[in-house]
């Protein structure tokens, strides 16, 4: 694990081939009675006298808790939520005795999942393109939380927790000084920062690069994040949480800037440009989120939902627009001719465009669905990151599903 984090570092192996979300590898010792089990979501595990004390207990429990009971005998004692994403707390059901310890806004995320479970079972499906998927909606509770910091004393050793609001608003960054080992969460995953995905709620890039400037003052020699590999190597550590820090730094700013100059959102996506320099660099490449995503939810915490086109504010159905537009063009099929023409000069965007307004126009026409899955699954192949790759998947699916039901 240690030697594929170097190689990745160095750019002699790519992250693409090593997604940071979803490796699947077995448990490595990677510093002195601690290990680490990377998977959907990782897992880190620090041995004491007392017992085992986990940093967030991964999607499948069983599969991670053989793996611990391979490298140690002892039982955990403690285990600390990073966040409450499900790939890094579904674990724990397994965890019988253990005290769980996580933010004071880890029982209201796990209220809010229960509440809307079929969405989040439908946005999941759509993003990692799973045929069916059932959102869970039990799950094991932190025995103690905490708001600001908890120092935690186990076996002798000191852990110590620190909350931030970065790709949630409940995540914690644990630093083990005596080790002086950085458990970090989310905060940094070998790729652009999942700041601005489209389809979950609200993340905080300003508070994230706060949170990335002060792990970078400690003396930490390793870093174990929630996904991707270790980041071994003082130097290391502090150049990826400084880097990172710099590129949401830098997209804050530009954004709002321009909005300080009244600008509108898709002012903002034209004009906010992320540091070239900073998104080749191997651990910060746009494979998970990008950082047009980022701007728009820069945009939505501090701009709100309207996206400054008057038009938008209280639009007319989409369908009855499409519908309008289809006419004046002279037909539905006239606009899915132009979409496939602009697809073949490379205008995947506005071909994009002009392919979902043929099918709102006109659902049942074959030529609406085939050049709509066209268009998608160009735009799918093109696409780098995780997030958009997922969705232009999807629409390209959900076209042929209805060219192959036929006309309804």
């Amino acid at each position: 694990m240690l030697e594929l984090a170097d190689r990745l570092w160095d750019g002699r192996e790519l992250i693409e081939d090593h997604h940071p979300v979803g490796l699947t590898r077995e448990l490595a010792e990677v510093a002195p009675r601690t290990a680490f089990v990377a998977g959907l979501g990782n897992v880190s595990a620090f041995e004491t006298d007392e017992g085992l004390v986990l940093v967030d207990t991964g999607l499948v429990g069983p599969a991670v808790q053989e793996q611990l009971r391979s490298w140690s005998d002892r039982p955990v004692h403690t285990a600390i939520y990073s966040h409450g994403h499900v790939d890094h707390v579904l674990g724990a059901a397994v965890l019988e005795g253990a005290r769980i310890v996580a933010h004071e806004n880890v029982p209201a995320r796990f209220d809010r999942y229960r509440l809307t479970a079929g969405w989040n079972g439908a946005i999941n499906a759509r993003q990692f393109q799973l045929p069916e998927y059932s959102f869970p909606t039990e799950f094991r509770y932190p025995d103690e939380t905490y708001r600001d910091e908890l120092a935690l004393e186990v076996g002798g050793e000191r852990f110590e927790l620190h909350h931030a609001r970065g790709e949630t608003d409940d995540h914690t960054w644990t630093w083990v000084p005596g080790r002086a080992i950085l458990c970090c969460g989310d905060l940094f995953i070998w790729a652009t920062p999942n700041a601005g995905n489209p389809q979950k709620v609200q993340r905080y890039p300003r508070d994230w690069a706060v949170a990335l400037r002060r792990m970078a003052e400690l003396d930490a020699e390793l870093m174990l994040p929630g996904h991707g590999p270790p980041v071994r190597g003082g130097d290391r550590v502090r150049t990826a949480l400084s880097e990172t820090a710099t590129l949401l730094e830098s997209l804050c700013e530009q954004a709002i800037a321009l909005m300080n100059e009244g600008a509108s959102l898709d002012e903002l996506l034209r004009g906010v440009r992320a540091p070239a320099e900073l998104l080749d660099r191997p651990w910060l490449r746009p494979i998970y989120d990008e950082p047009d995503f980022i701007v728009r939810n820069i945009w939505r915490q501090y701009g709100g939902w309207w996206d400054g086109n008057p038009a938008t504010l209280k639009p007319a159905p989409a369908a009855e627009l499409a519908g309008e537009l289809a006419e004046l063009a002279g037909g539905a099929e006239r606009l899915a001719e132009r979409a496939g023409e602009l697809a073949a000069s490379g205008e995947l965007r506005l071909a994009a465009h002009l392919a979902e307004l043929a099918v709102l126009a006109q659902p049942g026409s074959r030529e609406a669905q085939e050049a709509r899955a066209a268009v998608y699954e160009r735009r799918a192949e093109e696409e780098a990151s995780t997030m958009a790759r997922g969705v232009f998947t999807w629409a390209a699916s959900e076209s042929r599903r209805a060219l192959e039901r036929g006309p309804q």
